[in-house]
């Protein structure tokens, strides 16, 4: 299956959009291991789109477990070229109020545990540009979208993504302040850099549900989180039912950020790096080499 071009990545829920026909799952096996669900596939007015839901269906994963190298590689491999990520996150401006929606254009990545954040190494080496995180002909699509909702919704802003799964000490969430931070979550590293890899557009719907814990009275709780969230999925689905109809050719950089970025010699690539790599990297990897 090449047909599918559009996913999107979030919460359980998010697949059972009205007016999904057609649908099947996908069981997809990648050589990092299992994705967090089964994909599913269904034609929305015509279009053949994908979800994930990133921590499973019944929320089964932690952020710090989620396997985003068999998310993005099992998306990848069925065709993917933009991915839209649906997330939670807590508020560190008193302007981006809760259930207001944000599209950031930047992230500051705080995580310390989330293992392999990259599909290269082991013997092949690649350096991928970064400095803009979120795929900007993306993300003006999908904020138009979501304005066409009547949400309130930020264009822009600074996502600080934490390890989880703990809430921010209160140190932690002014210091985020301080240093120019607009939203914080927990899931969109490295996500966002596993997409640039594969070379998919990467922007980020990302739905606030609390004040973190900055603002007094306002703290942060799982009540607040779900309630919150529960409150816009109404929101992200009609965003997304808007979004498909906008989406023709790409005209960004995202589908050629490999183009210079691989730097081991091509004598020391061996099959067994393409093998690993497969669809990541296929087209930059040939021809095939001798096992070394």
């Amino acid at each position: 299956m090449k047909d599918v071009k559009t996913a999107v990545l979030g919460g359980s829920g998010l697949y059972d959009i009205e007016g999904l026909e057609d649908i099947e799952e996908i069981d997809i096996a990648t050589p990092y291991g299992k994705p967090s669900d089964n994909i599913i596939c269904g034609s929305l007015s015509g279009v053949r789109i994908a979800f994930l839901p990133r921590h499973g269906r019944g929320h089964r994963i932690l952020p710090t477990e989620v396997n985003s190298r068999a998310n993005i590689y099992a998306l990848k491999s069925i065709g993917v070229e933009r991915i839209i990520s649906v997330s939670a996150c807590g508020s560190l401006a008193e302007e981006y109020a809760p259930t207001d929606i944000v599209i950031p254009d930047q992230i500051f990545d705080n995580t310390k545990q989330r293992g392999r954040n990259t599909f290269f190494g082991n013997g092949i080496v690649a350096h991928v540009a970064f400095a803009k995180p979120f795929c900007g002909e993306l993300s003006k699509i999908l904020f138009e979208a979501v304005k066409e909702t009547g949400a309130k919704v930020h264009s822009g802003g600074m996502f600080v993504n934490i390890e989880g799964p703990r809430f921010s000490t209160k140190a932690e969430s002014k210091f985020y302040r301080f240093m120019g931070g607009n939203i914080v979550g927990m899931t969109a590293m490295p996500e966002a850099f596993l997409a640039r890899e594969a070379e998919i557009c990467y922007a980020t719907m990302a739905h606030v549900t609390d004040y973190d814990v900055w603002k007094e009275g306002e703290e942060v709780s799982t009540e607040k989180v779900i309630a919150n969230f529960n409150k816009n999925i109404a929101l992200a689905k009609d965003a997304i039912r808007k979004i498909i109809p906008k989406l023709g050719e790409r005209t960004c950089e995202c589908s050629s950020a490999l183009a210079n970025a691989i730097m081991t010699a091509p004598e020391f690539i061996t099959d067994s790096h393409r093998k690993k790599l497969g669809v990541i990297a296929e087209k930059y990897l040939c021809p095939a080499t001798k096992e070394k």
